[in-house]
Formats: C-alpha cells, sequence, structure tokens
C-alpha cells in the first residue's frame, strides 16, 4: 500500500469520531527511537553516571525480546529520572521536540493523521515511551489522545518507578483495548498502524491494521495476515552524499551568482543580471541538490503581475523553490538578520529584499511602506504571512503584512502552497537530502473588495485554503 491509497481508504471509509486510528510513536510517527535523544541530552549535560551508562550498554547489547527484557530496561531508564520534576521533563521534551525529534518526524504520517482528523476520527498515539517524551509531538500534530507507559509521581516529583504496566506488546495492546471500551469505539472500523513486530497483538485490535515501515518480525506477520505494508522515507541522519550534495548545490548557486552578474555588466543592465541569477542559479543549485520541482497551476503564477506571492514556510530551500516557480520580476521581505548572512546576505541586498525587524511593529510598519511603491512600480512581491519557519508542515498562524501591502496597493494576492520542502532542507538542518517538492500556484484572490471589518476573517479563509490544500493536493 502506498500513502495515497492509504489516504483515500481514510477519506472514502467510515467517517466520525466512532472511528478511532491509533499510531505508534516510535518508528511510526517519527524515524527512529525518540528515547536516544533524551539519553544522548543527559549525557552531554554530564548527567548520566558511569554505572548507569554500563547498564544501558549490557541491555542494549542483551537487546529486547521479551516482556521482561523491556521491563529492566524500562527500570534502567526511568530510574534515572528520579527527582525530575513533571515540569522539567515537560521542558525537556518540548526543547528536544524543538530543536531534533521534530527533524525525524515523517511527513507521510503528518499527512496520514490529518487526514484521520479531516475525517473527525478519534486520533491516538500508542508508546512505550513516557508522556513526557511524546506530548510536545502530539501537541504539533493536533493529537489530544496519548496512550503512554505511566510514572509513578509524588507531589509533582517522579520518583524514578513506572506506575502500573509498561505500554510495550500486551500493555500497549490492552491499553487500546481499553480505549475502544471506554470511549465508545467501532473497532471494526478503526485504524492501527505500528512498524515493530512487538505490536502484532496492538495492531490486531482493530479491523484496519497497517505494518508501517514493518521490521522483519512484523513484515512476516504481516504477510501471513494479509495486512497492508506501507513504508515512508526514512528520515535519519543525513551522510556523506547529503554533504557533497549540499556543497555542489551551494557552490553552483554562487558560480551562477557572478555569472549573472557578467551577464548583466556586459549588458549594462541590472534587470538582465537578476534575471539570469535567478533563472541559471536556481535550475543549477536544485539539480545538483538532486531536486526536483513538481508545479501544478503554473499559470496562476503568471495570471495577475505584479501581485504579493504569499507562500508557507517550513525550510531555507524555499527562496530557490520559489525562484523556479516565478522567475523573474520579483522581491522578497524577509526577517532583518538575513541581511547579515553571509552567504544569502549580499544576494538578497542586490535583489532589493525588505528586511523587516520582527521585535519592533512600528519599525516593521516603516520598511514596509516602500514596498507598496515597488509594487507599483511593476515587481511582485514575495512573503511568507507565518513570519518564520515552521518545525512541521503544519500552517501556522498568518500574520497581516501581506494582506495589508496588497491592499494598499492594489494588487492581489497569489497564494503559492510548497509541499516537502521540509522533508529536503528542516528548519535546524544545514544538508540537503534530494527528492521531489511539489508546489500549487492557487487562483489570484482579489482584495480589493476588503474591509477592516471583515479583514481577519478574509486571512482565516485564506490561511484555511492552505490547510485544505496540503490535506488534498490539486492535480491540475
Amino acid at each position: 500500500m502506498n500513502l495515497e491509497q492509504a489516504l483515500e481508504r481514510v477519506r472514502t471509509g467510515p467517517q466520525g469520531p466512532e472511528v478511532a486510528a491509533f499510531f505508534d510513536f516510535d518508528g511510526t510517527i517519527v524515524h527512529g527511537f525518540s528515547g536516544v535523544h533524551f539519553f544522548r541530552d543527559r549525557v552531554l549535560a554530564g548527567k548520566v553516571s558511569a554505572s548507569e551508562l554500563a547498564a544501558t550498554m549490557i541491555n542494549g547489547i542483551r537487546g529486547t525480546e521479551t516482556e521482561e527484557d523491556f521491563e529492566r530496561f524500562v527500570a534502567i531508564a526511568f530510574k534515572a529520572w528520579r527527582g525530575h520534576t513533571e515540569d522539567e521533563l515537560y521542558e525537556i521534551g518540548h526543547r528536544l521536540f524543538m530543536t531534533t525529534i521534530a527533524g525525524h518526524l515523517y511527513p507521510e504520517a503528518w499527512q496520514l493523521i490529518g487526514a484521520h482528523q479531516n475525517a473527525g476520527h478519534t486520533v491516538v498515539i500508542a508508546s512505550s515511551a513516557s508522556r513526557y517524551q511524546i506530548q510536545a509531538a502530539g501537541d504539533a500534530l493536533g493529537v489530544e489522545h496519548i496512550l503512554f507507559t505511566p510514572l509513578e509521581v509524588e507531589n509533582g516529583v517522579l520518583t524514578g518507578r513506572v506506575d502500573g504496566k509498561s505500554l510495550w506488546r500486551s500493555g500497549k495492546a490492552e491499553a487500546a483495548r481499553n480505549f475502544v471500551e471506554t470511549h465508545g469505539i467501532d473497532a471494526e472500523a478503526s485504524y492501527t498502524y505500528s512498524n515493530g513486530g512487538e505490536d502484532v497483538e496492538f495492531l490486531a485490535v482493530a479491523g484496519n491494521p497497517t505494518a508501517t515501515n514493518p521490521d522483519r518480525t512484523l513484515t512476516r506477520f504481516a504477510i501471513e495476515r494479509d495486512w497492508p505494508i506501507m513504508r515512508f522515507r526514512p528520515r535519519g541522519t543525513p551522510g556523506a552524499r547529503e554533504l557533497v550534495r549540499t556543497a555542489a548545490a551551494y557552490g553552483g548557486m554562487f558560480g551562477s551568482v557572478w555569472t549573472g552578474l557578467g551577464l548583466g555588466l556586459i549588458n549594462r543592465s541590472r534587470k538582465t543580471a537578476l534575471d539570469s541569477i535567478i533563472s541559471i542559479g536556481t535550475e543549477v543549485s536544485l539539480a545538483l541538490a538532486g531536486v526536483n520541482v513538481r508545479i501544478v497551476g503554473e499559470a496562476n503564477a503568471w495570471a495577475a503581475r505584479p501581485a504579493v506571492f504569499i507562500f508557507n514556510h517550513q525550510s531555507q530551500l524555499d527562496p530557490v523553490v520559489l525562484a523556479k516557480v516565478l522567475r523573474q520580476d520579483f522581491t522578497g521581505v524577509t526577517k532583518k538578520e538575513m541581511a547579515n548572512d553571509p552567504l544569502f546576505g549580499p544576494l538578497l541586498r542586490f535583489v532589493g529584499a525588505t528586511f523587516v525587524d520582527r521585535t519592533n511593529t512600528e519599525r516593521a510598519v516603516a520598511a514596509l511602506g516602500p514596498v507598496v511603491d515597488t509594487l507599483r512600480e511593476g515587481t511582485s512581491i514575495v512573503i511568507a504571512p507565518e513570519g518564520t519557519r515552521s518545525l512541521t508542515p503544519a500552517i501556522g498562524r498568518f500574520k497581516k503584512g501581506a494582506f495589508h501591502i496588497a491592499m494598499q496597493a492594489g494588487v492581489p494576492i497569489v497564494p503559492v502552497v510548497i509541499r516537502n520542502a521540509g522533508e529536503i532542507l528542516w528548519k535546524h538542518s544545514t544538508l540537503l537530502r534530494s527528492g521531489t517538492v511539489d508546489v500549487a500556484v492557487l487562483e489570484p484572490i482579489d482584495v480589493s473588495g476588503w474591509s477592516r471589518e471583515n479583514f481577519g476573517e478574509h486571512i482565516a479563509e485564506v490561511e484555511d485554503l492552505y490547510r485544505r490544500t496540503l490535506s488534498s493536493w490539486p492535480t491540475d
């Protein structure tokens, strides 16, 4: 089963909250074992004793084959949390999600969870980890229900002991069955997703089990039981190939800058230089990075210029993708910090980008004044209404600046929806992965009829347009 088939199964299947979708966490929603990041964080902070390190290594060598093995493992792992408050652990979990774990989130899992949510299903994350390890991911994914291994707490402080049964193998299956019974769930119509052979009993709780990124054990069981198998693209740490591709892409980009400047000097035309840098630089850098850009609705990029082109922002790759789509006669609005970026600062200044101080509203408004003049002179503007890159593919709250600019200049808004850029180059990553970025250029939006009274409502509608496009990608 591929992702599109899985999404279609959800869209066309039974709808409503009595249908549940249970997702394992490690290996299913995120690549790898998230507990590693928590352990590494403690090691780097110098909080792991020699005895704990030795016990962890011995347990790793032995492996986890039985429930007794797992109980021994969690006894070692959670004992180290003794004396920490719940607030401390929630903060650690949130920080690690923001800086590391979010980069290992499978985009396919995000789409699948979103499809279940759009179908009105009750989405549940079920994991043998503690709540502190997965709550931040649940919040980012909009998942309310989390089943986890409970830890003993006294007066807000952890004792280092498990409070009951761990949610591993039979424990996870039992927790899922209890949820079905207590929440009025139709088990036969529901879905389960997991990657591990230890979760066969958990997967069998629902009528629609799917072996997701399955290990060898689960693959064998899935084949024997005729369960669908679905695999996502790995999200592990980039390697030497990605390093070489990234270096080549940057080299190609800046080589193209000099080529464009040379052409501009020969023709004594700044516009020739700009157009050459954009057209040559984007094509060369994307090709060297192994990145393909697949565009839907490309005619909309030329239907009403000048315009304010808005886009959802998840990656430093986004400006290059937009340059591929728009090609010429545009400039951008970006945060003031980019003016001092050693690589992109000079290039952004050359193309006439406007730098905005996001910490000072008055200065930001003043800086946007000349942007209106730029539009009136015939040059389009590119701006990310979210204001910053997001950690996940989810759409953030849109700020008003781009829409104010369009109204003042008397030009339309053109929504550009980008999918998968974060998979190629995540927010906190510096290395490019090869792959395909999908872009949907939607029809221009006339803002001439907007007023101060309905301004917020219209912006909310555009936000929702992005969410609907990402959940149901256009084909033409």
